[in-house]
């Protein structure tokens, strides 16, 4: 494939659109405070109900998304709550900030309308985090009627229902137990953070690339005929939001560089043209066949490069923060493409993500290395 560097450059702004790359990151967010507190929020119902069996989970079973492949937010409540015969669903919000004027919850979770009123939603309730303080309230959309005023917030541009600082402060509760799941939430956006930054320098690097040569007046012709010519190919049409011919196949040969001798920035180029074709196409079962494997064949390599003081080890060409960054960048595209792999072609031989960033074998060994740089 032949590409015009004057038409890349001039389409694609510095390469700065928003790619489903970037956009997964932000839904990502949320999703990962969502999955640290689950077994918490168990806990907590079965204190609240000790005599009736609780089982809480993501909303849509033990198979779960944290973001929906053709964009856009789910509607789905974040958590459902088995208790006894009962069902419950629950909506997720937390803050990061204690100094907030009011607390805002979307009209439609809280609400429907009929026959001009509003009416609660009967079937389900609120968990709020406060995680500065290690604070926590489950209320019902009942009380935020009650309590909350209809406005416009500013930020979402759009109206909510508003309950002023004080009433929500109190029905907040602490809980000293929330502290390690909000050091877990704020170590995990870290590495969510710190691994993007790896885009960055890809986007950089590619921009000076066509800037060069837009100056000299030059045409670059990338071929993609080994791996870093498929990467920067890849790269490019991600952000240009083009699509190339023969996916299939290109998707099918790029599995086959993961059986060559690689380090953690090859690795890091590979996963992310394969998370690229893989979110173009549909695969067919024998191309399943051949994919399947490679996902649990890439993070058995990462889990065999990694230490115990958190760092990675590939190649001495590589410094040992971008060792740790690639590696990350890798976990996080696999996880993703194992869920979507299990969601959408229902694929029993991967493990759910029950955690994201769970393959990261050290963690805090982890955070400290980035929390350094």
């Amino acid at each position: 494939m032949k590409l015009d560097a004057k038409t890349i450059y001039a389409q694609s702004s510095d390469i700065k659109s928003r790619t489903y790359l970037e956009y997964r990151r932000d839904m990502k967010k949320k999703a990962i405070a969502e999955l640290e507190i689950l077994e918490w929020l168990e806990s907590k119902l079965s204190e609240m109900y000790p005599r009736k069996h609780v089982k809480v989970f993501k909303s849509g079973g033990d198979v779960f998304l944290w973001f929906l492949r053709k964009g856009g937010v789910s509607r789905e409540p974040d958590f459902e709550a088995k208790i006894g015969n009962e069902t419950i669903k629950f909506e997720f919000q937390y803050a990061d900030k204690t100094d907030l004027p009011f607390y805002d919850f979307k009209v439609s979770k809280v609400a429907k309308k009929e026959g001009g009123k509003r009416i609660p939603h009967p079937d389900k309730k609120f968990i709020y985090i406060l995680k500065p303080t290690l604070q926590y309230a489950i209320f019902s959309p009942q009380w935020i009627l009650e309590n909350g005023d209809y406005g416009m917030v500013p930020a979402w541009r759009s109206y909510a229902f508003r309950v002023p600082k004080g009433r929500f402060k109190t029905i907040l509760q602490k809980d000293v137990s929330l502290e390690v799941i909000i050091k877990a939430m704020d170590m995990k956006n870290e590495f969510l953070n710190f691994q993007y930054e790896l885009l960055n320098i890809w986007k950089d690097k590619l921009s000076y690339l066509l800037q060069s040569v837009i100056d000299e007046d030059k045409i670059v012709k990338i071929i993609p005929n080994d791996l870093d010519s498929f990467f920067k190919v890849c790269f490019v049409l991600d952000n240009l939001n083009k699509v190339p011919e023969n996916v299939n196949l290109w998707f099918i040969y790029l599995l086959s560089y993961i059986n060559r001798k690689i380090d953690s920035d090859k690795l890091a180029k590979i996963i992310y043209s394969i998370d690229f074709l893989y979110s173009k196409t549909t695969l067919k079962e024998h191309e399943l066949d051949q994919f399947v494997p490679k996902v649990q064949e890439l993070l058995n390599y990462i889990h065999s490069i990694e230490r115990k003081d958190g760092t990675c080890r590939s190649s001495l060409k590589i410094s040992p923060i971008e060792e740790v960054r690639n590696c990350l960048f890798s976990i996080n595209l696999l996880e993703d493409l194992t869920q979507d792999a299990i969601y959408y072609y229902k694929i029993s031989l991967l493990k759910p993500i029950k955690k994201i960033f769970e393959n990261v074998s050290y963690p805090e060994e982890v955070y400290k290395i980035i929390k350094k740089t």
